[in-house]
Order: C-alpha cells, then structure tokens, then sequence
C-alpha cells in the first residue's frame, strides 16, 4: 500500500495565518511544536504548570506558561502533546469543557483518539502531525534549515479545511523540507506500538540483557559481555540508518555477515514471529491499551516495579561503569525515570 508523500510546494503556512495555536504541555515534542510554529511566523501559546521543570524551561523561550482551560479559550487550534495517560484527563477537565465549535484539535499522535479515550465533538477539526525523530531533534534539524519526516492524519474534517490546517502545522515544524506522508490515526497509532514493543524498545531490551546473561553466566568477564551486546549496538544501528541492512553488511567483516546469516534466524525465528503477530493483534484489539491504562489508573505498580527491577540488571549497573571511561559519548546517569 503506498502512501502519498507532500512537500512544502504542496500547502502552506495560510490556514494558520492570523490564528493562535496552543501547545499543551512544553515536553519533548511540545517544545519543538512550540518554538518551530512560532519562528514560522505562528502565534503560540503554551500551556504548562510554570513551577515544573518544563514550565520554566518555556519561560526561558519566551512563552508565559498559561493554565490548560486559558490557553483552550485564547486558541483557535490545539496541540495536545501531553503524555498518553495524562492526556483524557486533562481532556475532560480543561480542554473539552471549552473547546467551540470550528477549533482544531490537534495530536502527534493517534492514541487516545484511535482507542476513543478521548471523543472530540463532531464539530471541531482531529488531525495528527507526528515527527518522526524526538523532540530535540525535530528542534534541532529546524535550526539547521531542514526538518524530520512527518506523518500526517486526518480522523474529522468538520470545517472542510482540516487538511489544509494540518499542512501548515506540519510545514511550520519543518517537516515539508523533508517529507510529510499521509495516514490515518489508526495507522500511525498501531505501527507505532508495534515497533515499540516488538523491535525498538521491547525486544531490543531484551536481546541486550539475554545476551549478557548468556556471556556472563558461561564465565566471560561483564566489561566484555556489555561492550559486545550493547555498547556496539550504536555502530550498527547507525551504519543501518544510514544504508539500511544492506550497507551494515557492506561495512562489517566477512565473518560477522556471515554470522548475521548463519545464527541470526535461528535465534529470531518464526516461533518470534508468531509471537509478533500476537503482540499486534493484541495492540489492534485494545488489550493493550487496556492493560496501559489499567495500571495507570493502579497508580502504573507494575510499571514502576518493572523500571526499579531493570535499573538493577548486571548490564545496567556495569554499563554506568563503563560510560564513565567514555567521556566522548556524553554519558547520561538517570536517577529516577520519569
């Protein structure tokens, strides 16, 4: 299934010209929505506790942190940028409340709208501009001149011009330098979850762990078993994004190719695969977001007793030794997750 891809020659800035547009929350992606918008020559407003470490980190960019139901009645579109489980919330209270017929509410992505945790009217726009790359880096890639490939969804056009707002938001954050590709919330919501959990973050969690274990537990030295299975990792996955497969097997020696060809299936095998299929129908279904937004309501116990487990993995605690011989690579120690 193809999907069309836009460029700035295909929109413009017009459908927010003269608006203003309120970011809620100044987080990773809040502050690049915020600070790229208003550079484009948007009016911006945000809206954030101003005593958090986000609120005051939007004063120091100029914005007056405003509270949500303010900046709902100041705006004529909304960017909801808020994390997953905070959003319906926050919804409910402050923005639904007073949201007027012909606004636009605006996501970066499809969740709570795709698993109706949030239910807009039908009379105001729902679209989705979602960067692909972190915050800083949709941030980062705009002060340069260029911009992250966007996704963009339209899920209601109650004023007929949806697309057209969509457009300019998406060229506004810099993403029609370098791509914007059409989808649709429930896409962009499902895709994304399953990567997450089966490839980026989930899977990748554990490969790194299990073949730590494996190394340490057959005797070899942890310094060796973490800079095999993890530290190298970003060598690979650089040489992968820049070329994809095919140039991380160009650039790596015979015997690792050959390697990648002879045990990798073995280990990643169809039994995995099947397994993957499983994992994304249960995110199709809901079973997922359920479970997400069940514990989140358990004060997230399981969620928090996961990250205090991990954090006490051998290849944790050896790592943070490592990176400390490793100015170079700028090493980050988390004290307490978020």
């Amino acid at each position: 299934m193809a999907i069309e891809t836009l460029y700035e020659k295909d929109g413009s800035m017009a459908a927010l010209s003269g608006k203003t547009v309120a970011v809620l929350g100044y987080g990773s992606q809040g502050h690049a929505h915020a600070q790229n918008l208003r550079d484009s020559g948007v009016r911006v407003i945000v809206a954030n506790r101003p005593e958090s470490a986000n609120g005051k980190l939007a004063s120091e960019h100029g914005f007056t942190p405003l509270p949500t139901a303010d900046a709902v009645l100041q705006a004529d579109a909304l960017i909801m940028t808020l994390p997953d489980e905070v959003q319906p919330e926050v919804y409910e209270k402050s923005v639904k409340p007073n949201l007027r017929k012909g606004m636009t509410l605006g996501f970066t992505h499809g969740f709570n709208v795709h698993f109706k945790t949030i239910v807009p009217p039908e009379d105001v726009d729902v679209i989705m501009v979602a960067p692909k790359g972190p915050g800083h880096t949709v941030r980062s890639e705009f002060e340069r001149g260029g911009g992250v490939p966007c996704l963009l969804a339209i899920h209601q056009d109650a004023s007929g011009k949806a697309f057209d707002t969509a457009m300019a938001w998406a060229i506004g954050v810099g993403g029609g330098k370098s791509g914007i590709l059409k989808t649709t919330f429930k896409y962009e919501c499902e895709t994304d979850l399953f990567g997450e959990q089966n490839v980026l973050c989930g899977s990748l969690s554990e490969l790194i762990k299990k073949g730590f274990e494996v190394l340490t537990e057959a005797g070899y030295p942890p310094e060796l078993a973490y800079f095999e299975v993890c530290h190298e990792l970003k060598l690979i996955i650089d040489l992968i994004v820049r070329g994809g497969l095919n140039y991380m097997r160009y650039s790596i020696s015979n015997t690792a190719e050959f390697g990648d060809y002879h045990t990798g299936p073995r280990i990643i095998d169809d039994s995995v695969k099947e397994r993957m299929r499983q994992a994304l129908k249960e995110i199709q279904d809901g079973t997922f977001a359920r479970t997400f937004r069940e514990d989140y309501a358990n004060g997230f116990k399981w969620f928090k007793a996961q990250k205090a487990k991990d954090r006490q993995h051998p290849v944790e605690v050896v790592g943070r030794e490592l990176r400390d011989m490793m100015p170079w690579i700028k090493p980050v120690v988390i004290e307490e997750n978020k």
